[in-house]
């Protein structure tokens, strides 16, 4: 794992705006304007290093998928914030029966420097982002950039493949909706959505679009419905559960949940299991289930214990996205108190290459790995400033 410098092309944001990142620079507090993208550097990898994360990938999601049936099977799923007797209920319900629901794909975040072994962050498997780029525009980079190389990118194949797969499970004679909020005003979720229905499509679907915000419910049926009042039976929707179980239509989503085996009457992608696995007290379970994984690292849920200590902890909320309320604590400083709904993670910082925090993010699609994309930052951190860089296997 090396990183490079190189010259982007002349042309670099017209060209991945063409290949669907329309959200290609960021905007920083002073209100500058910096590439998110980022192809002024590229990391290498061989191809011995990709194949070794690719078991970590495999590891990692198969000891995700046994601490999700341990938090199931033990009654824990309060130690996640989830109280809601329905919510709990439903949750519980969705894992055992998810050999009928459909799941598409997830994200783990990794720290790694090319030495040691690959440790997990954090696991995104409800709304991960950062697909797009992952996917198409750093796989045309590498072909334009160093034509015959290859990448650790199987991610638009793998989807097509998992979406053909799983259209069985799919409710008959209704199309696929999918849904992102309006709300979104980088464009990120919505070019997310837009390629995860490009691909749906590429799979044979029949696919309708739509945002959260529309989505409609008919008390006479007692079904949502659509824009053109239709019955939206299965929905892919990038809004978290934790939103969907909460908002003013929760009532409405837990009546008429279809759960697995046409129960209800909207089933919704990814499906409610994906809970057990995007909330961060998920680290404190896996840590407790398999303590001294050389992949893991640890973790608490009650405070950071010998972490102030010795290693130093990062406090993280149960729920969020892009680094938000996450602090650094060093080892040895003053431990704050114990907050509700936090985890309590060992401090790993992140390597730094050429001053840059780099964090990989390792793709799973239809639960085998499936690709990687890059991001870095300036402090130990990955915010909303974080950069996109691309890699190639040499």
């Amino acid at each position: 794992m090396r990183r490079h410098t190189l010259t982007p092309r002349p042309d670099w944001q017209r060209t991945v705006e063409e290949q669907g990142l329309v959200y290609p620079l960021t905007r920083y507090p002073d209100d500058s304007l910096r590439p998110y993208w980022d192809e002024s550097a590229y990391y290498s990898f061989s191809l011995a290093e990709v194949e070794a994360l690719e078991e970590v990938v495999e590891e990692l999601h198969a000891l995700c998928l046994a601490a999700a049936d341990h938090l199931v099977t033990a009654g824990r799923l309060a130690e996640l914030g989830i109280a809601d007797p329905r919510v709990a209920d439903a949750v519980a319900e969705s894992w055992r029966r998810r050999a009928e629901l459909p799941s598409l794909y997830g994200r783990f975040d990794l720290r790694h420097d090319g030495t040691g072994p690959a440790k997990l962050l954090e696991y995104n498997a409800d709304t991960p982002t950062s697909l797009v780029e992952a996917a198409s525009p750093q796989w045309f980079w590498m072909t334009e950039r160093f034509p015959g190389a290859d990448q650790w990118n199987s991610l638009h194949e793998r989807l097509v493949a998992a979406w053909r797969r799983q259209a069985p499970l799919l409710p008959p004679g209704a199309p696929l909706h999918f849904a992102h909020s309006s709300d979104d005003e980088l464009g990120e979720d919505l070019m997310t959505v837009a390629y995860l229905k490009e691909t749906a499509e590429q799979a044979g679907l029949e696919t309708e679009w739509i945002s959260m915000e529309e989505i409609g419910f008919d008390p006479l049926s007692g079904r949502f419905v659509d824009q053109r009042l239709r019955f939206i039976r299965s929905c892919f929707k990038l809004y978290p559960w934790e939103w969907l179980t909460t908002d003013r239509f929760a009532g409405h989503v837990l009546d008429t949940l279809d759960n697995g085996g046409g129960t209800g009457t909207t089933l919704w992608i990814e499906p409610a299991w994906k809970m057990l696995l995007s909330n961060k007290a998920l680290l404190a379970i896996l840590w407790e289930l398999n303590p001294g994984h050389p992949n893991l690292l640890p973790a608490h849920l009650d405070g950071p214990r010998e972490l102030a200590a010795t290693t130093g902890y990062v406090a993280k909320p149960l729920l969020g996205r892009e680094g938000a309320g996450v602090t650094v604590h060093p080892a040895g400083g003053p431990p704050a108190a114990p907050a509700p709904g936090h985890c309590y993670q060992a401090l790993a910082p992140l390597p730094a290459f050429d001053g840059n925090h780099v964090v990989l993010g390792a793709w799973v699609v239809d639960g085998e790995p499936a690709g990687l994309g890059i991001r870095e930052s300036a402090g130990l951190i990955t915010d909303e400033y974080a950069r996109f860089v691309p890699h190639v296997i040499l």
